[in-house]
């Protein structure tokens, strides 16, 4: 994949269909050899660019990503409507945050996949329902209402 360019990052209030065709047209693909890239149907990826296709299944996400030379958290973030909020994600470690305290700043980092104090992998979601994390104020998943810690 090549190196990350400020024209590939998702702009706010942007369309997963806009992101797509900015990308597309930025690489001078055209509609049918972008879909032979990513080995998508022409009509489905047809359907992305009208905006008739919302969300994407994890193949089509992942191909679509190398496809148009994107990391896949920029296509994940357009489909969930958080582009331009791109940035620092929530993490915390199930070992050693404790509830309704801030995480640990360098959770947040891109590159942090696990705990630098315990080795523990770091959770950004709620474990029992999966939703994204979008606060740590609380120690309950507002979608479920099971515990951060300790859901697993």
């Amino acid at each position: 994949m090549s190196t990350i360019n400020a024209h590939q990052l998702p702009k706010a209030q942007e369309s997963l269909a806009d992101y797509v065709i900015r990308q597309r047209e930025a690489l001078g693909l055209s509609r049918l050899a972008l879909a032979a890239q990513a080995s998508i149907h022409k009509q489905s990826l047809g359907k992305i660019e009208r905006g008739q296709t919302q969300t994407l299944n994890r193949r089509t996400l992942s191909s679509l990503s190398l496809a148009l030379q994107v990391p896949i958290d920029y296509l994940e973030a357009v489909t969930r409507g958080q582009a331009g909020t791109l940035g620092p994600s929530l993490k915390f470690c199930p070992q050693c945050w404790q509830a309704g305290t801030a995480p640990d700043p360098i959770w947040t980092d891109a590159r942090s996949q696990y705990c630098f104090i315990c080795g523990t992998g770091l959770q950004d979601s709620c474990g029992a329902c999966g939703e994204p994390l979008h606060s740590l104020t609380f120690r309950f998943c507002p979608h479920c209402g099971q515990p951060y810690k300790g859901a697993k």
